[in-house]
């Protein structure tokens, strides 16, 4: 598959037309169609990956992705304890979660409500 079937493919996914994410990213009217003749730059492949929430790979057909509309399961995130994959699907206002944002996530999806409200009234009583 070629980039340029990538990109068809995810952007029909999004119920959206070639002409939509050129416009939303910003390029001319009919670039992807040029792609099927030269190759995007490595900065437009930037684009596309994370306006589709992929990888450069796997439009580079080097990698598989998961679907753009499959939802991301939190609780098997947090309850991983691989903090790689954790990472690469959340952020906090565009940055990387700190340790402690990490430890509140887990809490709350590890079904550790209680353990979570014991620390808000442990950290409240501490601020008094």
């Amino acid at each position: 598959m070629t980039i340029f079937e990538r990109v068809k493919e995810l952007s029909e996914k999004q119920g959206k037309s070639l002409q939509r994410v050129s416009e939303d990213l910003g390029f001319s009217s009919n670039y992807f169609y040029r792609m099927k003749k030269q190759q995007p730059t490595a900065e437009k492949l930037k684009l596309i990956a994370d306006y589709f929430n992929v990888s450069v790979d796997y439009l580079l057909g080097r990698a598989e992705a998961k679907s753009v509309n499959e939802p991301i399961d939190l609780a098997e995130v947090a309850n991983s304890d691989d903090d790689a994959i954790f990472d690469s699907i959340l952020s906090a206002g565009g940055r990387p979660l700190t340790e402690k944002d990490k430890a509140m996530i887990k809490l709350v999806f590890a079904d550790r409500w209680e353990e979570l409200q014991q620390k808000a009234k442990d950290l409240k009583d501490s601020e008094k």
